[in-house]
This record gives C-alpha cells, sequence and structure tokens, in this order.
C-alpha cells in the first residue's frame, strides 16, 4: 500500500492529528476519491489547492498518474506565483 503524507495544515482540519495513511490507489484520481470518501471535503481541497508529489517528484497532469504499492506520496500546499 502507498504511504500518504497528509501532515501539512490544509489537511489538518480534515485529518486532525493524522500524519500518514496507508492506502491502496493506483491513481492519483483513485487516492482523491479515497481521501473524500474517508474525509469528507478532502478531495476537493486536494484538487484545488494542492500539488502532488510522488516518489520525490511533483507531478504535473495528476489524475492519472500512477501510483505504486510502494510509493510514498505528499500533498503539497501550492504556491502561488505573482
Amino acid at each position: 500500500m502507498a504511504t500518504v503524507n497528509v501532515s501539512n495544515q490544509m489537511c489538518r482540519p480534515y485529518v486532525g492529528d493524522t500524519q500518514e495513511l496507508e492506502l491502496e490507489v493506483d491513481t492519483v484520481r483513485a487516492l482523491i476519491n479515497e481521501l473524500e470518501r474517508r474525509f469528507p471535503g478532502l478531495g476537493p481541497q486536494v484538487e484545488e489547492s494542492m500539488a502532488v508529489a510522488i516518489d520525490g517528484v511533483i507531478v504535473q497532469d495528476t489524475y492519472l498518474e500512477p501510483i505504486g504499492p510502494d510509493s510514498e506520496v505528499f500533498l503539497i500546499p501550492k504556491i502561488a506565483g505573482g
């Protein structure tokens, strides 16, 4: 199962003190759906306000990006440019 780090401030209102989750997902789309199922409201928050890094690489076209069973996934607040 993939390890998903949800320790950032934007996740905290949804996940409380949870730091990491072990999830059986194979794409970023499946990850977002599972997060929404477990923590209502978190799915749209991830889609709109966070970048996704898989095994140390921030992915651009996230929805179909594969997640391996041993992957480490981080949800990172997006940084707006000016």
